[in-house]
């Protein structure tokens, strides 16, 4: 035993040391001879062998913390000859690094934790500006002490309501809210051809209930432990009582059925429209509670615009990596940015993506093109590579002629202008002076088109 890592106590039915080993020793700084014939608790005042003195029965794993912080773990037994207690024996070991590390492990794994559940919203661009709100309100939606609740995502075509749902579902799977790989089912309600169509895809249908009709089950069911996202959800026209007997309720009702099916889910709404025209009061009230609220392109900062951009440049470097292994570095030039970032998108930041992208189809070679040696290309993106429709003004160019004979539209002044040698920059200020306000860059843009610069 004198070889033994762990201590070693020996003592006997009154306390007193019989045997300690080199280890033991070791621990409170003695030599093995002089502890023999003292009493335990001269070198270890909290011993798990007093313990076993008084009880006489073992004592496994006891967790012992001693005055200077050091912790150890302790195991002891009650020796018996001849059927009389004798003394007991104990073994321990030194745990405090093991302790230390444990709690630094469990705090880093806390922190991780709390860096996922963060993570899916730090993501968004404009968490912390223009969808402050709404990721505050989509966080509370999902993590509320009450519970979670079902919500309704309000904004424009293209701004982001169905990523906002999805960050939302993963939120919710982070947080516990939901088990993992709880399912997630999407649907646009807009995408039938009238109500009716739509709640039997939501809802379901019993055999019989119509010609024609089998046993389905809805999405309500297939949802069921997860989430439910239904887009355009004003399109269940007047089917929505049948959406709010599940909100309220928890309970569904297939179409032409009588059986009534209870559901665990979180239902989150969208919707282009005015909802408090579109639903039916109950309804919106119900959800309302949590209305979250997306700003279109054009109300969002221009710092956001330009990381909106990055970000789908970003997506097609990585694109062109994965698919052909090509180290693609796209530079817009600053005109083409600017005219970019200032343009007016009717399906905002999908119109916005789908706009970058193209420009830079239009700028970069072909895959074809490429030697199978070339790995390394730039992609230098001008405003001849911009969708020309997408950057008309949305005021009319047409101008008044005056007596002087000055050119009839807005184009043909600019054209002037530049022809008596002014640049983008003198010709914006000629244009203000006649109350027409247009940035540098937007005349240097119309240059461009007429291949003038």
């Amino acid at each position: 035993m004198g070889a033994l890592r762990e201590g070693v106590n020996v003592v006997d039915s009154k306390g007193i040391i019989i045997y300690s080993n080199k280890s033991s020793a070791d621990y409170v700084k003695a030599n093995m001879e002089e502890m023999v014939g003292q009493h335990i608790t001269k070198y270890y005042q909290k011993a798990a062998l007093l313990e076993v003195l008084e009880t006489q029965r073992p004592v496994y794993d006891k967790k012992i913390i001693h005055d200077e912080g050091r912790v150890f773990i302790v195991n002891g037994i009650p020796l018996f000859i001849n059927g009389i207690f004798s003394g007991g024996v104990a073994t321990f070991r030194d745990i405090t690094e093991i302790e230390r590390l444990s709690k630094r492990l469990e705090s880093l794994e806390l922190e991780l934790a709390q860096s996922k559940m963060h993570d899916v919203f730090e993501t968004i661009i404009g968490n912390d500006g223009s969808l402050k709100d709404a990721v505050n309100k989509a966080k509370r939606s999902i993590a509320s002490l009450g519970g979670p609740r079902h919500c309704v995502i309000v904004g424009e075509t293209g701004t982001g309501k169905t990523m906002i749902a999805k960050a939302m579902y993963s939120f919710a799977e982070r947080m516990g809210v939901i088990k993992p790989g709880s399912p997630f089912i999407e649907v646009n309600c807009a995408q039938f051809t009238n109500s009716d169509i739509a709640a039997m895809e939501v809802f379901g249908t019993e055999k019989g209930s119509f010609t024609g009709a089998h046993e389905k089950p809805g999405l309500v069911e297939g949802a069921d432990g997860g989430i439910l996202f239904l887009d355009e959800a004003h399109a269940l026209g007047t089917h929505q009582t049948m959406l709010l007997k599940v909100i309220e309720s928890g309970l569904v009702r297939r179409i032409g059925g009588r059986k009534e099916r209870e559901v665990d889910i979180l239902i989150i709404t969208a919707s282009s429209k005015n909802l408090k025209e579109e639903f039916i009061p109950e309804l919106y009230q119900r959800l309302a509670q949590y209305l979250i609220e997306l700003p279109p392109l054009s109300a969002r900062s221009l710092e956001e615009k330009e990381k909106l951009l990055e970000f789908f440049v970003n997506l097609y470097q990585a694109s062109a990596k994965s698919r052909y292994g090509i180290n693609l570095k796209i530079i817009f030039t600053e005109t083409a940015k600017n005219i970019l970032l200032k343009a007016k998108y009717e399906r905002n930041i999908r119109q916005f993506r789908d706009v970058i992208n193209v420009a830079i189809d239009a700028a970069a070679p072909l895959v074809s093109n490429i030697g199978n040696d070339i790995k390394d290309i730039k992609v230098l993106v001008d405003v001849e590579h911009l969708h020309f429709k997408m950057f008309e003004e949305e005021y009319s160019p047409e101008i008044k002629q005056d007596n002087s004979g000055q050119a009839s539209t807005l184009d043909e002044l600019i054209k002037d202008l530049n022809f008596k040698g002014l640049g983008p920059r003198k010709i914006a200020s000629e244009l203000k002076k006649k109350g027409i306000h247009l940035e540098y860059y937007q005349i240097a843009y119309r240059l461009k088109k007429y291949k003038m610069i």
